[in-house]
């Protein structure tokens, strides 16, 4: 029988939905290859943003979305594992020189869910009542709805915030609904958000493989895996996000639909207070130019006052 070693080595974050996507990751491996899912390593690393979780702050004030790849990517660049296993939502556009985002797995649920033990929606929270979130999109698009909510940090896996919403820490928050359904967890949403209204984070509900770039083996068992429709809205919305990366910080939304007349995306930027929100939609059959189409139009009905002042926030 092969060693862990001879085979590949999964790296991952140690938290329990992470696990959950290593541990699919392993099986859909060992089935494609004909291998037993013991010849397959899982290593935790544990991350920046793992260990920032204790200060409660949002991401856009302590390096963004990297935090939760850097140790993963540095594993991965030093020979110490093979694969890399992210959320697709939490890699960075710009992935290190040496590394590639080869597969993803069949995109899960893109909704964000509602949660709260106090009430059944968002529109039936107290008035001036708190939610909590760290996303800034999150943030952004409920005060676009409730300006008269407070927003509280409400950071930590999914246990963690769950027990955050029974300690009385805020009043509701949102979490993925495809976080939940891969706990096996979905009955906790108390609903499920208009994802027209509520656009989801560029990339979410898809579990995205990273190998090394020079590693044709690697690339090779992985490609197996790879959900060829997913495959295309995910490099659509992190195309536009690419653009919108080299212009500002602000929360940004993406929703996108594979239909028989090809790829649409629909993107959104909004200010930090949600009051302000700009929305563009286009379809074509290239995901990469669909998606830079959004992002640069998005840029030019924001203009570069606005995204500055925003950027400075």
């Amino acid at each position: 029988m092969q060693s862990p070693q001879t085979f590949a080595r999964i790296g991952t974050r140690g938290s329990p939905l992470a696990l959950a996507q290593a541990r699919l990751v392993r099986r859909l491996l060992a089935q494609a290859h004909g291998v037993s899912e013991d010849d397959i390593a899982i290593e935790v690393i544990s991350t920046g943003g793992d260990r920032s979780q204790a200060g409660n702050v949002s991401l856009s004030d302590i390096g963004g979305k990297g935090l939760f790849t850097k140790e993963i990517d540095e594993a991965m660049l030093s020979g110490r594992v093979d694969i890399g296993v992210h959320s697709s939502k939490d890699v960075a556009t710009g992935l290190p020189d040496g590394l590639a985002l080869v597969a993803f797995l069949e995109r899960e649920d893109v909704r964000d869910a509602f949660i709260s033990v106090k009430a059944a929606s968002l529109d039936q929270l107290p008035e001036r009542g708190r939610f909590g979130t760290s996303s800034i999109r999150r943030a952004a698009q409920v005060l676009r709805q409730r300006p008269d909510l407070e927003i509280v940090p409400f950071r930590g896996n999914v246990g963690t915030r769950l027990q955050k919403l029974l300690d009385d820490v805020a009043d509701g928050t949102m979490l993925a609904a495809a976080g939940l359904n891969r706990l096996g967890e979905g009955h906790r949403a108390t609903a499920l958000l208009d994802p027209e209204i509520f656009l989801p984070a560029p990339a979410q509900g898809a579990i995205g493989l990273a190998v090394r770039g020079d590693d044709a083996r690697m690339a090779g068992l992985v490609a197996a895996l790879d959900h060829a429709p997913t495959h295309t809205t995910i490099t659509a919305e992190r195309a536009m996000l690419a653009v919108l990366d080299g212009s500002c910080r602000t929360p940004v939304g993406a929703l996108s639909r594979l239909e028989a007349g090809g790829l649409t995306l629909k993107g959104q930027i909004l200010s930090l207070d949600g009051q302000t929100a700009f929305e563009s939609q286009a379809s074509g059959s290239d995901p990469l130019a669909v998606g830079r189409k959004v992002g640069e139009d998005l840029i030019a009905q924001a203009g570069t006052e606005w995204l500055a002042q925003w950027a400075r926030s």
